[in-house]
C-alpha cells in the first residue's frame, strides 16, 4: 500500500480528510471534550502542536453549516461511537481565530481585531434577511463594522451568540484558537495594559455573562494569569502541560510514530527521530513527539530544526538574551546537557517577564523549549499551586535552536560577530574595546526593555550577559562559568581552557560609582584589583594551571561608555 501524502502546513481538518494526506486520528477529543462538560476549557500547547487543526475538526464536526455532511468522519474513531453520530451537524458554532494580531501597537490590533469580528458577522449576515431578530438586535448587528465603538466589540460575540440561538434554538458552541497571540504582541510592543483592559472585557462578556453560550474552547501558548485577563472568569477550566486532561489529543505519541515510521519505510530511524523531536511532556504521558517536525522529516527524510524555524523566536529569544547572569548560566548548562531545578508557577503573569526568573523559565516550559524530568508540588503564599520542576532542554532539535539563536543575536551586526572572540583569545585590548564601541553605537539601545526603572545594577547585568552571549562560540574549546565562587568571592566570568596551552580567562565586569571613583580608568583598575584581592583565580591554580596561564581582563561602564583593560 502506497505512503499517503504529507500536506505540510495544511490546518484545515476537511481538506486533509478528503485529500487522503497524511493524519493520525486525534476524533476522540470530541468525546472526551463533550463528556467533560465543561462550561470553557482553555487548552496550553507549544505552537505547531495542532491546535489550529484540532479547532478545525471540532466546529466541522458540530457546526450546523455541515449538518449532513458526515463524510469526511466516516471510518475515523468518533464515528464508531452512535451517539455522536447522531450530534454531528447540530450545534451553531462561531469559530475564530487571533493568530494574525501581531502589531506594533494597540491602535493597529485593535483594528485588526475588528476586522476580525467584522468577517465573521459578514458570515452571518443571511441573519438579517430573517424575521427571527428583534429590531435591537438589527441594530446592533449593523453597528459591528471596522470602526465599531469598544463597547460593540467587547459585546460582539456574547451579542452573536444570542442572535444565533434566536435562530437555532440552541445555544452556541464558541471556539477560539490562539487567545494569547495578542497578549504576547502587546507585552512585546509596550502596549500591554490597554490589550488586557479590552481582552479582559470581552472574554467577560463572551465567556462568562453570555447565556447563549453552551461551551467553549481556547487555545493558546501560554495560561495567562488569571488577573491579568480572566479575573472574572470563575468557570474556566485550565489544561495546562501538566494536567492529565487531553494529553495525547495534542502531538504523536511514540506508538503514532512508530507506525507512520512504517508506513514510510524508515523503520530503521527510529532512535534517530526519538532523539531529535521526543521530549515532550503532557500530563502523565512522556512520550509526545514534535507533530510539527515529524511530518517535515516524513516528507523530506532529511533530519533539521524544522520546528525552530517556525518562528522568529523574538519573545523567547529576548527574555534569555535581555535576562540576568544566572539565567545565562543554567542556559549554559542545558546546552551542555544538564537539567536543573525550579519553582514555577504556571499562571504567567508577563508584566513579571523581565524580572521574574520563574517566570522566564515558565515561559519556556510552556512553549515547548523545555521538557520536564521530575516535578514536586508545592502551595505558593498566592494560594496557587507551585511546582519544584527538574527541566531540560526538551530535544536535540531545540538545543540546535537555542545555539543558532545565540550565535545570531550577536552575529548581525555588520559580519564581525567574532571579532570580540579573536581579540580576547589574542590578548588585544584595544580591538576588544573598539568592537565593544561599535556594539554600543549600533545595538545596544535595541536591547535594553524600557519596561522598568534603571537601577545601578543593571548595565553590570546587561554587559554580563551580552559577553556570555559571545562567548558561546568557546564552548568546547573552553568551559565558560560564570557567577561561581572561587577564593574569597563569586567572579562574574571564567573561561577554563580544555587544552592546557590555552591560556585561562577571568573577567570582571564593574559598573562606575561616581562617588567613589573619578573616572572609568578608576572603575576599570577597581575590577581589576577585585580579581586579586578575591583570589578568583584560586579554583584555576588548584586545578594545575599556572599562575603565568591565567589572564585578567577587567570591563567598566558606564551607560554606553566602555573600558576594557
Amino acid at each position: 500500500m502506497m505512503a499517503r501524502i504529507v500536506s505540510i502546513g495544511n490546518q484545515n481538518f476537511a481538506d486533509i480528510i478528503t485529500n487522503n494526506y497524511f493524519y493520525i486520528d486525534k476524533t476522540m477529543f470530541i468525546r472526551e471534550w463533550w463528556e467533560n462538560g465543561d462550561a470553557v476549557t482553555l487548552i496550553t500547547r507549544p505552537r505547531r502542536f495542532g491546535k489550529t487543526l484540532l479547532i478545525s475538526m471540532v466546529e466541522r464536526f458540530f457546526s450546523t453549516e455541515y449538518e449532513g455532511q458526515s463524510g469526511v468522519f466516516e471510518g475515523l474513531s468518533i464515528w464508531r461511537e452512535e451517539k455522536y453520530r447522531k450530534l454531528q451537524g447540530t450545534c451553531p458554532v462561531i469559530s475564530l481565530s487571533f493568530a494574525d494580531i501581531k502589531e506594533g501597537s494597540f491602535k493597529a490590533a485593535r483594528e485588526k481585531l475588528y476586522q476580525i469580528i467584522t468577517d465573521l458577522y459578514h458570515k452571518y449576515r443571511f441573519l438579517l434577511d430573517k424575521n427571527f431578530l428583534e429590531g435591537s438586535e438589527k441594530e446592533f448587528f449593523q453597528k459591528v463594522s471596522p470602526d465599531m465603538p469598544d463597547y460593540v466589540a467587547t459585546l460582539s460575540l456574547k451579542a452573536l451568540s444570542g442572535c444565533l440561538y434566536r435562530y437555532y434554538g440552541k445555544k452556541t458552541v464558541i471556539l477560539l484558537d490562539e487567545y494569547d497571540t495578542p497578549m504576547q504582541e502587546a507585552y512585546a510592543g509596550g502596549y500591554w495594559d490597554e490589550m488586557a483592559g479590552f481582552i479582559r472585557s470581552l472574554f467577560n462578556s463572551t465567556f462568562k455573562t453570555n447565556p447563549y453560550l453552551d461551551r467553549a474552547v481556547m487555545t493558546g501558548i501560554t495560561r495567562v494569569s488569571r488577573e491579568s485577563i480572566f479575573s472574572d472568569l470563575n468557570n474556566l477550566e485550565i489544561v495546562t502541560t501538566t494536567s492529565e486532561k487531553y494529553e495525547a489529543a495534542f502531538g504523536f505519541t511514540q506508538e503514532e510514530v512508530w507506525d507512520a515510521l512504517e508506513e514510510y519505510g524508515l523503520s530503521d530511524k527510529r532512535e534517530e527521530v526519538k532523539g531529535w523531536y521526543d521530549g515532550f511532556t503532557f500530563g502523565r504521558r512522556s512520550d509526545i513527539y514534535n507533530p510539527w517536525s515529524v511530518l517535515n522529516y516524513l516528507d523530506k527524510r532529511k533530519f533539521s530544526a524544522y520546528w525552530a524555524n517556525t518562528s522568529s523566536n523574538n519573545l523567547v529569544g529576548r527574555l534569555i538574551r535581555e535576562s540576568g547572569p544566572k539565567i545565562k548560566m543554567v542556559m549554559e548548562d542545558l546546552l551542555k546537557g544538564k537539567s536543573f531545578h525550579a519553582k514555577i508557577d504556571e499562571q504567567l503573569v508577563y508584566d513579571q517577564l523581565s524580572g521574574n526568573e520563574g517566570a522566564v523559565w515558565s515561559l519556556l516550559l510552556a512553549s515547548g523549549y523545555l521538557r520536564v524530568v521530575h516535578y514536586e508540588e508545592d502551595m505558593a503564599p498566592s494560594g496557587e499551586w507551585v511546582q519544584d520542576y527538574e527541566l531540560a532542554v526538551t530535544n536535540f532539535e531545540v538545543k540546535t535552536m537555542f545555539q543558532s539563536m545565540i550565535q545570531g543575536w550577536f552575529g548581525a551586526s555588520n559580519g564581525d560577530c567574532n571579532d570580540f572572540i579573536k581579540a580576547l583569545l589574542r590578548g588585544d585590548t584595544e580591538e576588544m574595546n573598539a568592537y565593544m564601541g561599535r556594539m554600543a553605537e549600533e545595538i545596544f539601545s535595541s536591547f535594553d526593555t524600557g519596561k522598568r526603572p534603571s537601577r545601578r545594577s543593571e548595565p553590570e547585568r546587561f554587559y554580563h550577559g551580552f559577553v556570555l552571549g559571545l562567548l558561546v562560540e568557546l564552548n568546547g574549546r573552553y568551559v565558560i562559568t560564570s557567577n561561581r565562587e572561587s577564593g574569597f568571592g563569586r567572579y562574574d566570568v571564567q573561561l577554563e581552557p580544555q587544552n592546557r596551552e590555552d591560556d585561562a580567562i577571568l573577567i570582571e565586569f564593574k559598573v562606575r560609582n561616581p562617588q567613589k571613583e573619578q573616572t572609568l580608568e578608576d572603575t576599570l583598575q577597581n575590577a581589576l584589583e577585585q580579581i586579586e584581592t578575591k583570589g578568583y583565580a584560586t579554583g584555576l591554580r588548584q586545578r594545575g594551571i599556572e599562575e603565568r596561564k591565567i589572564r585578567r581582563y577587567g570591563v567598566a561602564f558606564e551607560g554606553k561608555k566602555v573600558l576594557i583593560g
